[in-house]
């Protein structure tokens, strides 16, 4: 029989797992206090201490997840699990604890029991980032926002939120001692949408392409441009902050338990589906692959890994490829290829995820010379 928790009760319950997740900061800033204290006398003189030889050691498997109970940070923090890793998973409020708290419960976290600790922090508070990242050697921010208003969709006022958040999440990784390296979520969206009319327009999209900020004003693509000036936001705070920096520029994510866990952010994704379809940039990835990358990239950062990446494994370009993802996602076909330009449907553009496959594939064989 189920035993019924009253509210007080589950208030009482979280402020003393608040109470010890704050208890256990504490315990990570004493062990890093002199650190700290020589972080802070080279910040002043805008120096930031940099060791790459140290990231082998005991502290080194210690990294930090924001928004790690959402479809894609769930997916990282596992990886990181399987891995090895130490994982201090960011919350933002109750509800989520309470997420995270069902999911090691179920089993959905690998290893979370031993591994794997919350911590709340506030994506508006440098300082409180600063506090969930102490003693972390890396960090991973993986920008998936809620609508603080409620509201379907993503609203041009979320992606100034976005942006913010990004910049301070840089800056408190820049203002943290033991912080090395973040790998940052951008979009594939914040590679594509360019202007058409000029002349010399590569035909290839890779690491290399940005979207034009007035296209996406112009389209109203605001999950675009979110994505797009975070992601020009971080690589500005990284070069001023000397912080090692790489980002991942993923297609749109899909993947088991899908349309439940990540439906705002794939209607946000799919606004414009039709000029994708026809332009041959609708593009989708497993959320499991694109969490193998993010901690590919994260391990390759001392050695040959640097600057953007993007990250794909299926290009939609025929109608029955269009039925499967609208099945897949829970959306109308028409939704997607309905409308799309067909004087542009000969795919006028090509993907290019060759720097991430080449990155990728040089791990898996020197994992398996070493093995």
């Amino acid at each position: 029989m189920g035993i019924v928790r009253t509210d007080d009760s589950r208030r009482a319950e979280f402020e003393e797992f608040r109470r010890m997740l704050l208890a256990t900061a504490a315990v990570h800033r004493r062990k890093g206090q002199e650190e700290e204290e020589e972080g802070n006398r080279r910040k002043r003189i805008g120096l930031r201490k940099i060791d790459d030889d140290d990231d082998d050691d005991g502290e080194g498997k210690m990294v930090c997840v924001t928004s790690g109970v959402s479809f894609l940070g769930l997916a990282i923090v596992n990886q990181l699990l399987v891995r090895g890793y130490s994982v201090r998973v960011i919350v933002y409020n109750e509800e989520e604890v309470e997420k995270l708290r069902e999911m090691e419960t179920s089993g959905v976290m690998r290893g979370a029991n031993n591994n794997a600790r919350a911590f709340m922090a506030n994506l508006n508070e440098v300082q409180s980032l600063v506090d969930a990242f102490d003693g972390c050697r890396g960090v991973f921010h993986t920008s998936s926002l809620a609508d603080p208003a409620g509201l379907s969709g993503y609203s041009k006022w979320m992606a100034e939120i976005e942006v913010k958040a990004s910049e301070n999440v840089l800056e408190a990784c820049a203002r943290t001692p033991s912080v090395r390296k973040c790998v940052l979520t951008s979009s594939l969206l914040a590679c594509i949408w360019r202007d058409r009319s000029l002349s010399d327009l590569s035909s290839v999209i890779n690491h290399d392409c940005w979207s034009d900020e007035s296209i996406c004003i112009e389209k109203k693509l605001w999950y675009a441009l979110g994505k797009l000036k975070a992601e020009k936001t971080a690589w500005r705070v990284a070069e001023q902050r000397g912080l090692k920096l790489t980002t991942i520029c993923p297609g749109l994510i899909t993947g088991p338990e899908f349309c439940r866990r990540n439906s705002t952010p794939t209607i946000a994704y799919l606004k414009g589906a039709q000029d994708m379809y026809a332009d041959g940039l609708l593009a989708t990835v497993d959320v499991i692959k694109l969490a193998e990358a993010h901690v590919c990239v994260y391990e390759a950062m001392g050695d040959t890994a640097s600057g953007r990446y993007i990250c794909f494994d299926r290009v939609i370009r025929r109608e029955d490829e269009v039925e499967n993802l609208a099945q897949e996602i829970g959306m109308l076909t028409n939704r997607i290829s309905e409308n799309a330009p067909q004087e542009l449907m000969t795919t006028r553009f090509e993907l290019s995820n060759r720097k991430l496959s080449s990155l990728m594939l040089s791990t898996m064989r020197r994992c398996y010379n070493e093995s």
